[in-house]
């Protein structure tokens, strides 16, 4: 049997274009190495019925694939942490300041510098970046450099380094400032990172929903367990071996693995300057970790929940009534990996949250870590552009190669669930694009 598309990966990115290709009339099978579906969004659901997410989970008004898909799904939107009450906090290695910790001048020095990131950020074109007449250049030098070259105060690059690792993308000395400026120009180019943009929503059943629901849709045409281990990629007919050795049909193949896995896959029929161009696409290697507590207690102290933090925690965030998530940073996933046990590392944990929030804070109900990494089938979270990236990664980014085609956070702008979400959307429209295409010629 040949189907018509095998998709590679059951994130949000392989269902959506699967979805799609599927309500086009297409006969589309989705292969997925893992026993769930979801990728980088998943859920766990506490005894009292709240919903726990343990990968991405916010999206923003401007990320309209997402928000499109959500609807369609019949989902709802609310608003995110970014407007609660309160006073955000920092744990600096000096102790846990509440509030600004700049001083007036530099506060004053750092809108300086942001108003000038944002108006050199309006000249990139986040769809075709490498079309700046300075693109070599800007790619060259890290985010950190170039704040230091606009004569921003110590503080505020530690400000700006505290965010990164509070992002878990990578810091601000290993990041491409090209990158950045593509990332926030994609936003609107209106800060360094506009929270409500990029973070002010979230679906209110829970992000690992959207992919239960597109599953659900899609009965019958996912394969769970079934990781791939090579691909023939051809015009007259695409073959999909698994590593089982069971070997598949298909007119085309979608690819919507994480570009780690990808890595490990055998990939012939594809041109060498597309290989060269998806395996250099890095992941930053990072955790997520979710405590869970009756109330929201870090109101009690009058913090707002997020936090940006100089220890084995990276940020804080609240996920609703009671719940706080928590990103691990490339640059201290070491700590996290060094612990000797579970119980160990929750200790570790509960100890910052504790110098965050106070004594409540420190006994959550429940403390949830995912390493992913470490996660075979991810072996990363966010996409991460160190200096040279964008221009070594090249135009054939986020491109297709017909009958091969690529969707994934990875293949956007700077990952994120819109990624995902609009790169295999658009994907699917390529693939079906092709389809008629050929059944036109042979008409």
């Amino acid at each position: 049997m040949t189907h018509d598309v095998l998709v590679l990966g059951a994130g949000l990115a392989g269902l959506s274009c699967a979805r799609d290709l599927a309500r086009a009339g297409a006969d589309v099978l989705v292969l997925e190495a893992r026993e769930r579906v979801g990728g980088r969004v998943e859920q766990i659901e506490l005894p009292d019925g709240r919903r726990v997410q343990l990968g991405g989970e916010l999206t923003g008004p401007f990320q309209h694939a997402y928000l499109r898909l959500a609807e369609e799904l019949g989902l709802t939107l609310e608003p995110s942490y970014v407007g609660d009450p309160g006073e955000r906090t920092t744990m600096l290695h000096e102790g846990v300041r509440r509030g600004d910790w700049l001083t007036a001048a530099e506060r004053a020095a750092a809108e300086r510098v942001e108003r000038e990131f944002c108006a050199l950020a309006r000249t990139v074109d986040p769809d075709d970046p490498w079309a700046h007449p300075r693109a070599a250049r800007l790619d060259r030098v890290s985010l950190g450099d170039w704040l230091r070259a606009q004569d921003a105060p110590p503080a505020v690059v530690r400000e700006r380094a505290l965010f990164h690792l509070g992002l878990a993308a990578g810091g601000v000395e290993r990041t491409s400032l090209l990158a950045e400026l593509r990332k926030a120009s994609a936003g609107g180019a209106t800060g360094f990172y506009d929270e409500e943009a990029w973070e002010g929503l979230r679906v209110a059943e829970g992000s690992a929903t959207v992919a239960l629901r597109m599953a659900a849709e899609l009965e019958g045409r996912v394969r769970l367990e079934a990781p791939v281990a090579r691909v023939d990629v051809a015009t007259a007919g695409c073959v999909v071996t698994l590593a089982s050795g069971e070997r598949l049909r298909a007119t085309a193949v979608v690819c919507a693995l994480p570009v780690g896995p990808l890595r490990a896959v055998e990939v012939r029929g594809v041109s060498d300057a597309r290989l060269r161009s998806l395996h250099r696409q890095r992941h930053a290697l990072a955790a997520k970790a979710v405590a869970t507590y009756r109330t929201s207690v870090w109101s009690a102290s009058g913090a707002n929940g997020l936090a940006y933090g100089e220890g084995t925690i990276g940020s804080t965030w609240p996920q609703g009534s009671g719940v706080l998530s928590m990103l691990v940073a490339p640059e201290r996933l070491a700590l996290l990996l060094a612990a000797p046990d579970d119980v160990a590392l929750r200790a570790d944990l509960a100890a910052e949250l504790l110098a965050l929030y106070g004594e409540a804070a420190g006994t959550p109900d429940a403390l949830l870590v995912r390493r992913w990494a470490t996660d075979p089938w991810t072996l990363g979270y966010v996409t991460h552009w160190r200096p040279g990236d964008v221009m070594a990664v090249g135009p054939r980014h986020g491109t297709h190669e017909p009958p091969f085609y690529v969707c994934g956070s990875d293949q956007w702008v700077a990952g994120y669930m819109e990624g995902a979400v609009r790169t295999g959307r658009a994907a699917a429209v390529a693939a079906l694009g092709e389809r008629a295409a050929a059944a036109g010629a042979g008409a």
